[in-house]
């Protein structure tokens, strides 16, 4: 299958609503690596101030929320992804400590030094990994730590095929090393770094998709875009399945110096 869409957010952005609103995450991940991320941050307590920009609606935050104390403030661009979550965290129990707040996570609303832990999983690339890193860090207090996921490459070299498809949605997407680099350059001591297994992919973001793709496509029957986006989300599913040795992403867990 040939991918005539480089990125998803070439989509509208309500098609991308209606069709990542259905899904409990809305990209690869576990609970069980949000909660390995969280085991190498230390000395959070009920005062902690924590953050998970772009959160979609809620599915790591959850996570976080059942593993942590202290406050959460999630932020997501979408209102419907929004609205979900204060919905989900409600239904959970959670909204005395947790809210979720519309905003764009290159202008944030925050304090200066507001937060003792930055979170985002699958979303720093749509505003560059270093220029993620160079900002969010003025909203982090001394000390305070960032976790990330980022699409990284696993070796140095790969196909064609896979490095067009990635280039040309993230354009400074790099390996794993040069990342760790770039990280301490902006002000963090490197504390961990880990790949997201393939259960991530198959089981959490893939499969889901695959259950929820018949009934999108009959509410949206005769929507020439929303069948690009299937296609193209099959696309990726695909190339996954061929090309997952030499890429994927990355929990990158550092300490702002």
């Amino acid at each position: 299958m040939e991918s005539e869409v480089a990125f998803i957010h070439d989509f509208d952005s309500s098609l991308i609503c209606d069709y990542f609103g259905r899904l409990e995450r809305q990209g690869p991940g576990s609970r069980e690596s949000t909660i390995l991320a969280l085991s190498f941050i230390d000395n959070l307590s009920d005062e902690s101030e924590i953050a998970d920009f772009a959160c979609g609606t809620g599915g790591q935050t959850i996570t976080i929320a059942q593993n942590t104390r202290g406050t959460i403030t999630g932020l997501d661009i979408f209102p419907k992804f929004i609205e979900k979550f204060n919905e989900n965290m409600n239904n959970l129990g959670l909204r005395n400590r947790v809210k979720g707040i519309v905003g764009s996570m290159d202008n944030l609303p925050f304090r200066s030094k507001q937060f003792d832990v930055i979170w985002s999983e699958g979303a720093i690339a749509n505003i560059g990994f270093q220029n993620g890193l160079d900002y969010w860090k003025g909203f982090l207090k001394n000390d305070g730590y960032i976790a990330l996921t980022y699409e990284s490459w696993f070796t140095d070299e790969r196909p064609a095929e896979i490095e067009k498809f990635w280039v040309d949605a993230v354009p400074a997407i790099s390996t794993v090393e040069t990342n760790i680099s770039i990280m301490k350059k902006s002000g963090y001591s490197f504390v961990a770094a880990f790949a997201l297994p393939e259960t991530c992919w198959i089981d959490t973001y893939f499969s889901p998709q695959k259950a929820m793709q018949k009934e999108f496509m009959k509410d949206n029957a005769g929507n020439k875009a929303a069948e690009a986006l299937v296609e193209n989300m099959e696309y990726e599913a695909e190339l996954y399945e061929k090309y997952k040795q030499y890429y994927g992403y990355v929990f990158y867990i550092g300490k702002k110096l």
